[in-house]
């Protein structure tokens, strides 16, 4: 018959600091242990960190952070169909290199009902006044000011 040995814990239950750590964390509701162990430790306790941390989670006195609205569990409403020819326009830009390097930028305009190309423009680099200027130009072509312009992947 075999013996075996168990082991027995012999630590302090500690209950004394227990009962005070939660009669601290019940006086100061929004302190998290760290708060508490200078507390403890005004008072005379030599305590470290790490074991108000063991007892503060056995006692179960962690403080609750406020829950974050979920912001993507919104109802997303679908983008609008142009029902027409210039109602909505779309924009992206497009980049790429040049052979020795360079980049460049590429302004996209679509007309969204007839999907019919409205305006491009190819810079080293196209800042706001630029695109302003593409799509004044882009109305006085085209013929007319759209309804409404998205600045969003819808190209493809």
């Amino acid at each position: 018959m075999r013996s075996s040995q168990r082991y027995r814990s012999r630590k302090d239950s500690q209950i004394p600091l227990r009962r005070r750590l939660k009669e601290l964390a019940a006086t100061y509701v929004r302190y998290g242990y760290r708060r508490l162990t200078v507390f403890l430790r005004r008072e005379g306790w030599k305590v470290n960190a790490k074991r108000i941390y063991r007892l503060y989670s056995e006692e179960g006195l962690t403080v609750r952070t406020k829950q974050r609205k979920k912001l993507a569990r919104r109802q997303r409403l679908p983008a609008p169909v142009a029902t027409r020819p210039n109602q909505c326009w779309s924009m992206d830009f497009m980049s790429d290199r040049l052979a020795d390097g360079r980049p460049f930028r590429i302004l996209t305009m679509v007309d969204q009902y007839s999907r019919e190309c409205v305006g491009l423009a190819a810079d080293r680099s196209i800042s706001g006044a630029k695109v302003v200027e593409a799509l004044n130009y882009a109305r006085q072509e085209y013929g007319g000011k759209p309804e409404s312009i998205t600045c969003d992947n819808v190209l493809t």
